[in-house]
C-alpha cells in the first residue's frame, strides 16, 4: 500500500492574502482615476454631463474587468513551503501587479488627454474657419 506524504504549504494563505490586496488596489486606483477624469470627460463631450458620466462609467467597468481579470490570470503560486518564500512570492506578484496597474492608469490618462486635445484642435479649427469667413 502506497502512502502519501502531505506537506503543509502556504499556497492557500498566499491566495487569501493576494486576492484582497489586488482587488482593493484596483478599486482604489479606479476610484481615484475616474473621480478625477470627470472634468476631462465633461470637456471632451462639450459640457454634456450625462454622456460624459455614462462614458466615464463604461471606462471604469472596463478598467475593473481588465485589471481584476489580469490579477486572476497571474494568481498561480508554486509550492510555497516557508514563510520567507511566502513573503517573496507575494512581493513579486503584488509588486508586478502594482506596476501593471500604474501603467494601465497612465494609459487611461493618456486616452483622456488625447480626447481633450482632439476637442481643443477641433474648436480651434472651427474658430479659424469663422474668422476667415
Amino acid at each position: 500500500m502506497a502512502t502519501t506524504v502531505l506537506t503543509a504549504t502556504y499556497n492557500f494563505s498566499a491566495y487569501m492574502i493576494y486576492l484582497p490586496i489586488v482587488i482593493t488596489l484596483t478599486i482604489l486606483v479606479s476610484q481615484f482615476l475616474f473621480k478625477n477624469s470627470k472634468t476631462f470627460m465633461i470637456d471632451i463631450f462639450h459640457q454634456k454631463k450625462d454622456i460624459a458620466m455614462a462614458t466615464n462609467s463604461l471606462f471604469k467597468i472596463g478598467f475593473y474587468l481588465l485589471n481584476i481579470g489580469f490579477a486572476l490570470c497571474i494568481i498561480e503560486f508554486f509550492q510555497i513551503e516557508t514563510v520567507e518564500r511566502l513573503v517573496v512570492a507575494l512581493s513579486k506578484k503584488i509588486g508586478g501587479f502594482s506596476i501593471y496597474l500604474g501603467v494601465m492608469m497612465l494609459l487611461n490618462l493618456l486616452l483622456f488627454l488625447k480626447g481633450r486635445k482632439h476637442v481643443l484642435n477641433k474648436e480651434n479649427k472651427i474658430k479659424h474657419e469663422n474668422i476667415n469667413l
